[in-house]
């Protein structure tokens, strides 16, 4: 299995916002793009430095091939609405992970 997952720390005054937005807008976008077949929103409970929340959003795939297609044909137009809609009040990053 192949996990595509973003990382997000989140400023505390957009946080609600921000979860809602994702379980209702760009989650199933991503889902819609019929690349990933199941996905987890967590949030990480251990202290972390600054301000904000951070989450780790989870998109499972079953094959390299379609997580590339989603990265090359994809992922510009969906990061760029949440860049949009929530510009400085993210700060996030992505990892590519197999299951061994």
């Amino acid at each position: 299995m192949i996990i595509y997952n973003v990382t997000v720390n989140v400023e505390k005054e957009v946080e609600e916002i921000w979860v809602n937005w994702m379980k209702e807008i760009h989650i199933p976008d991503i889902l819609a793009t019929g690349l990933f077949h199941e996905h987890k929103m967590l949030r990480l409970l251990n202290e972390t430095e600054g301000e904000g929340e951070t989450y780790a959003v989870q998109y499972f795939t079953d094959e390299l091939d379609k997580l590339e297609k989603y990265m090359s044909e994809e992922a510009p137009r969906l990061r760029d609405e949440h860049n949009k809609k929530f510009q400085d009040k993210c700060v996030s990053f992505r990892t590519f992970l197999e299951t061994v």
